[in-house]
């Protein structure tokens, strides 16, 4: 990236180095995303197959030495710990809010990331697990921090270059996804699981490092902790902290003496909870009495949008896990006469993100100016139709390969390109919708709580899974599609009411 950094006039001709016109942070934050998302996304593409791998249920051609869990498990696993990470992020928040602020709280999660990789490295459910609930605590650490600090680079939400510094960044989420499946993934399936995995935290480790080196171009805003815990606040939390521990070592400890304890006994509470938690939340905020009567109907509003992402990130993050391991057991692992390892399918969404975003930005300009551009409503409804007709087509792969066949990888191509195109059309909508619907008093928290959908879909899928219904069966992936349609339709057809509950947010 070193020759992106050019010389530009600010103060004194010449004596500042800018990204791409941007303030020389963008470059540490740029890089330090791009590797974060390296090994999220590397660890993510070998998730399932690691857990299958070694049973019955493993994949022919992928090397032993996984976990040899079942599908259902696997699925159920990978659904709790993708639900987790979007959890923390709001617990994030509040960490850089109130305790460390975003520049300390980003380092700290930077570490904690790598020594979570670096655990999965290691043989052994212990391990494993340990690995898994630390990548998730620093994803959420890292995740709720990192957007804010790129926003403290710029001379307040006026600044013209804002925007494009932020999609700057968002080039490298999309970046570090894009190669890792094809490094981490490679390694991890062909290779070694261990290896794959520490190749992981040695990626987080070069954003680590980097980013310690470059923290002297972020903005002095960024080491500030915006409100402090007083004292008082401080030793009460410890108190309830420790009270938690307490009683969830106890119940564990009897659990585990009495000789009760499986995996279920772990997974389940953590599903229910990302699962009541959002509801929780969204009821908290709706009965505020300091929200008025425009505030109650926009959040009114608000919860239909957030049902509809809950049911479109049920099926989208299936991506990782469904797809993944009908990419693994039931698709050739060849495109026209060249390998193609089931790990790269993780590297399509970020591609087409990258190839179709622009397009689309360019599309909707294009509408507006024409007054045709579909409101948010429409698109919503788009996102979610999409998703569902991407698990109609999976229907056809899937009877293809009912007697042994294996299908050509082009179906899985199609499958994640449609999801990708409902993405578009719902997720940039989502985080606008958002900020536009957010009652003042509740504003920096909303963000927080559109991650919330993610963990709500995800912990569904998660909740199926652990109640025995087999997510990878045609039936059941038929009934997801429904829903996704029936949700797109409902809210196409209701779009009217939506919108007055909205106000004057369009």
């Amino acid at each position: 990236m070193a020759s992106s950094l050019t010389k530009a006039s600010t103060g004194t001709p010449g004596s500042e180095k800018t990204f791409f016109g941007h303030p020389r942070g963008l470059a540490t934050l740029f890089m330090t995303e791009m590797w974060e998302r390296f090994s999220y996304y590397g660890m993510r593409a070998l998730l399932v197959l690691y857990l299958v791998s070694g049973g019955a249920e493993a994949a022919t051609g992928s090397q032993g030495g996984g976990l040899a869990m079942t599908m259902a498990t696997a699925t159920a696993i990978y659904s709790v710990y993708v639900a987790m990470v979007y959890l923390m992020a709001m617990p994030g928040g509040w960490f850089g809010d109130r305790v460390w602020g975003a520049r300390k709280t980003v380092a700290i999660a930077g570490f904690v990331i790598m020594a979570g990789h670096g655990s999965l490295a290691l043989p052994g459910q212990a391990a494993f697990f340990a690995g898994l609930a630390l990548v998730a605590i620093g994803s959420g650490l890292l995740k709720a921090n990192i957007s804010t600090m790129v926003g403290h680079l710029y001379d307040g939400p006026d600044d013209q270059r804002r925007d494009g510094g932020f999609t700057l960044f968002y080039i490298g989420i999309n970046l570090g996804a894009f190669i890792a499946p094809f490094i981490v993934g490679t390694v991890g399936e062909k290779v070694n699981w261990h290896l794959g995995f520490l190749l992981a935290a040695a990626g987080m480790g070069i954003g680590l490092v980097q980013f310690l080196f470059g923290t002297k171009h972020l903005s002095a805003q960024s080491s500030v902790v915006p409100n402090p815990l007083s004292q008082a606040e401080r030793k009460s939390l410890l108190v309830k902290a420790a009270l938690v521990v307490v009683v969830a070592a106890v119940f564990y400890g009897i659990v585990i003496g009495l000789d009760m304890f499986t995996l279920n006994w772990a997974l389940v509470p953590i599903t229910l909870a990302g699962l009541i938690i959002p509801v929780a939340v969204l009821v908290r905020i709706k009965r505020d009495k300091d929200l008025d009567k425009t505030e109650q109907s926009k959040m009114t509003g608000y919860i239909w949008f957030f049902v509809a992402a809950a049911v479109f990130w049920m099926i989208y993050d299936q991506g990782g896990s469904t797809l993944s391991l009908f990419a693994d057991g039931k698709t050739s692992g060849t495109v026209f006469g060249l390998g193609f390892p089931a790990t790269w399918y993780q590297s399509l969404n970020p591609l087409f993100v990258m190839s179709l975003a622009p397009v689309f930005a360019w599309l909707w300009l294009w509408l507006a100016r024409k007054n045709q551009e579909p409101n948010t409503i429409v698109k919503f409804s788009m996102g979610l139709v999409l998703v569902g007709a991407s698990f109609f087509i999976f229907i056809v792969p899937m009877n293809m390969a009912s007697d042994g066949t294996k299908v050509t990888p082009l179906w899985l191509v199609s499958i994640y390109m449609i999801q990708t195109i409902g993405e578009l059309c719902l997720s940039p909508v989502g985080l606008s919708v958002t900020t536009k619907m957010a009652p003042k008093k509740y504003a920096s928290q909303m963000m927080g709580v559109w991650f919330l959908a993610v963990t709500a879909g995800d912990c569904t899928t998660g909740l199926l899974s652990l109640a025995g219904v087999d997510l990878n069966g045609i039936g059941i992936i038929a009934m997801q599609a429904s829903l996704a349609v029936a949700a797109g339709f409902a809210i196409f057809m209701y779009r009217k009411k939506v919108q007055t509950l909205m106000g004057g947010v369009h």
